[in-house]
This record gives C-alpha cells, sequence and structure tokens, in this order.
C-alpha cells in the first residue's frame, strides 16, 4: 500500500451554501475591500495551485450563483443545505469524484474567513508533501480546522460527515494523521453583525 499520500492534482471545494440564520442575510454577499466574501475566497482559490474550483450553494443559489464572476469556477448546488454543512462537503466530495476521478486530494474551505490567502492555501499543500500525512489542516484557537487538505483515502470518511458538523471531527480524532500550518487570523469569521462590523472597523 502506497503510504506517500503523493498529491499531483488538488482541488478546491467552497463551501458557501449556508442560510447565514444568525446574521439575518446571506453572508456570502457580504462586502469586504470592495468584494464579496465569497468572491474573496473564490479570487483566492484561483491564485493557488488548486484546480478545479467547486463552489457549493444551496440557500439563495440563483441569486448567489449570478454574483460569481468568474467562467472558470464549477458551481454545483446542494438540495440538502438545510441539514447543515456536512451535506455540503459531501456534495462537494461527490461532484469532484465525477468530474475530476483523478483528483489525488481537496481542499475545503469557507467564504467567512475573509483572511485566507493563496499563500496559505500552497503552504497546506506544501505541508502535506513535506510531511506525507493524508492531512493538512491550518491551525487556530489550539486545534487543526479550515482550510483543510483531505487526500483522496480520506474521502469515505468525509462522504459519512452528517448533520451540521465538519470535518472537525476527522481532524481531531486522530491527529497523528494531521500536519498543520499556522493561521492565527483563521480564527476570524463572520457569524454575526457584530463580527462583521468588527472586520470592517479594522480595515
Amino acid at each position: 500500500m502506497d503510504n506517500d499520500f503523493k498529491i499531483n492534482n488538488c482541488a478546491a471545494i467552497l463551501l458557501a451554501a449556508g442560510d447565514s440564520s444568525r446574521l439575518g442575510k446571506p453572508k456570502q454577499l457580504l462586502l469586504y475591500k470592495g468584494r464579496t466574501l465569497l468572491q474573496n475566497a473564490l479570487s483566492t482559490a484561483i491564485s493557488s495551485r488548486l484546480n478545479p474550483i467547486i463552489a457549493v450553494l444551496g440557500a439563495d443559489a440563483t441569486f448567489i450563483g449570478k454574483k460569481i464572476e468568474e467562467t472558470n469556477i464549477h458551481i454545483v448546488y446542494n438540495p440538502e443545505w438545510q441539514e447543515g454543512i456536512a451535506s455540503s462537503i459531501r456534495r462537494g466530495i461527490q461532484e469532484l469524484e465525477k468530474m475530476d476521478p483523478g483528483a489525488d486530494a481537496a481542499i475545503i474551505m469557507v467564504c467567512d474567513q475573509p483572511h485566507i490567502t493563496s499563500s496559505l492555501l500552497n503552504d497546506l499543500l506544501m505541508v502535506q508533501q513535506q510531511t506525507k500525512k493524508p492531512i493538512a489542516a491550518s491551525h487556530y484557537n489550539g486545534v487543526p480546522g479550515t482550510p483543510a487538505l483531505f487526500h483522496k483515502t480520506i474521502f469515505p470518511e468525509l462522504l459519512l460527515l452528517k448533520g451540521d458538523k465538519g470535518a472537525g471531527s476527522i481532524l481531531r480524532q486522530q491527529v497523528s494523521r494531521v500536519a498543520t500550518v499556522a493561521f492565527p487570523l483563521g480564527a476570524i469569521d463572520i457569524d454575526t453583525t457584530n463580527n462583521y462590523e468588527k472586520l470592517i472597523s479594522d480595515i
């Protein structure tokens, strides 16, 4: 069995299907530095070494999808978005396996972490290649989190996720499988109006 977890082709799966219930309006379309949070995340992925780039939409999908400017983004709809984030992870992995069976890995990312950079995404890929571990995750607040890279051998575990729980359980259960990249600003995400107002005031 090949234990090197070699990666030649890594995709990006951007989860953007939620209804932003705590915020009261689509967080995907909040403006930050002249661009929406969704556009910021997509542009970051495009500027990295990741390909293809899949955006998983759900709530307000038609409206939000029209706001995506690039034509090289593969948009998929998650009809089960109300279940929670796990359904979007499953939908993204299923679509990747369908459209690019040769993909060796995927970085799962969210659009409400405004400080994600293409360098961070590339660093996740680099640390995975250096450590030969099947998972590489951002590290903040003392634990691994998104964005996180998963080798294709982890896809079956991702497809078993249920409810409003993301891949955090996988990241925490087997620490020996996870390489990390420090990302202190990953702790900043936008779930409430107060989160957003503080983000804007700090510009």
